[in-house]
């Protein structure tokens, strides 16, 4: 894509057909860039890619998006409220339609009340495995950081919006933990064949202070990114029109009919209020998208955390406790 070109203009240049929420998160969690550089020295090739999305795919997602029963069936009809599991379960849809899905949120336990861990997917590894009836074992995330400004640029310093972990602490957990999962004694009996390669697949978005776009070792230089900013900050960002997103449209940039999204948008001054309410008895941030009108449509244009004016402060103090 040009140089100048934003991540959301790239995306609805290319899926803006794609009209259905959970169809737009699928091809978003198929053609998104990693948030993990696969080449980078520390994953130490630990690091899967979907790679490009061919051809065939886009047809697919066209036609899913045309007749979207064998997803539904696949989401089922319960409310998800936990965006990991929401992803979770499009990714085995798409495994499962690939012909490669062999198992799927398999749980090992070493005794009936001590769970070892759980694979995430397990895949038919194809030609690329070591041996006739490999097995890959994928752990999948979906993860969004903000990068504490005064942190430096470590790993540890790009923390959830609720200060409950880190991309250092996730990644620690993923390779200490749970990429060796086929290698415990436990898992052998329940293992249709040998794991024989286990990587995890991240896709995600990154926030940055505004007007704060650091490269850092490690991490995808065409991952997706946004800003943050505390609410005493916010009228330095631009923007007239504006939505906060529900946790199930995290994933990938917002679109949707004017009619019916016009009821959710905002003015500045209508989301700094809206805002500063919530922050009067919640610190949970909150993900805006700032949107513009296309035709009959509502696109997001970029999109940033919008934090209370404590949270750095919170961020310092977690800091101090244990590292992020």
């Amino acid at each position: 894509m040009p140089a100048t070109e934003t991540f959301q203009a790239q995306f609805h240049r290319r899926w803006g057909h794609l009209r259905r929420a959970p169809v737009r998160a699928l091809a978003w969690l198929l053609d998104a860039p990693d948030l993990l550089d696969v080449d980078a020295p520390e994953w130490a090739g630990r690091v899967a890619t979907l790679g490009a999305v061919t051809p065939r795919v886009a047809d697919w997602l066209a036609r899913l998006d045309a007749d979207p029963t064998e997803l539904d069936a696949a989401l089922g009809a319960r409310v998800h409220t936990r965006l990991g599991l929401y992803a979770e379960k499009l990714m085995a849809f798409y495994f499962a339609q690939q012909g490669t899905l062999v198992a799927h949120g398999l749980q090992i336990r070493a005794a009936r009340n001590d769970t070892v861990g759980e694979f995430d997917f397990l895949l038919d590894a194809g030609s690329d495995a070591a041996g006739p009836d490999a097995l890959d074992h994928i752990e999948f995330a979906t993860k969004f950081y903000l990068l504490d400004g005064e942190a430096g640029q470590q790993f540890d310093a790009l923390v959830g919006p609720n200060l409950a972990d880190s991309l250092g602490v996730k990644m620690r957990k993923v390779f200490e933990r749970q990429l060796v999962l086929g290698q415990h004694p436990a898992a052998q009996p329940l293992l249709p064949r040998p794991v024989t390669r286990a990587q995890a697949l991240v896709k995600g978005w990154l926030f940055y202070p505004s007007g704060s776009w650091p490269a850092m070792q490690g991490i995808a230089a065409g991952h997706c990114r946004g800003f943050w900013c505390a609410l005493d900050e916010f009228d330095a960002q631009a923007g007239d029109a504006f939505l906060v997103l529900p946790k199930l449209e995290w994933l990938a940039p917002f679109r949707g009919d004017a009619v019916e999204s016009g009821a959710s948008l905002r003015d500045r001054a209508q989301l700094l209020q809206e805002l500063a309410e919530q922050f009067a008895t919640s610190g949970t941030p909150v993900l805006v998208a700032i949107v513009r009108r296309q035709g009959a449509a509502i696109e997001e244009v970029e999109r940033g955390f919008i934090v209370p004016n404590d949270w750095r402060e919170r961020a310092a103090e977690v800091r101090m406790v244990k590292p992020v």
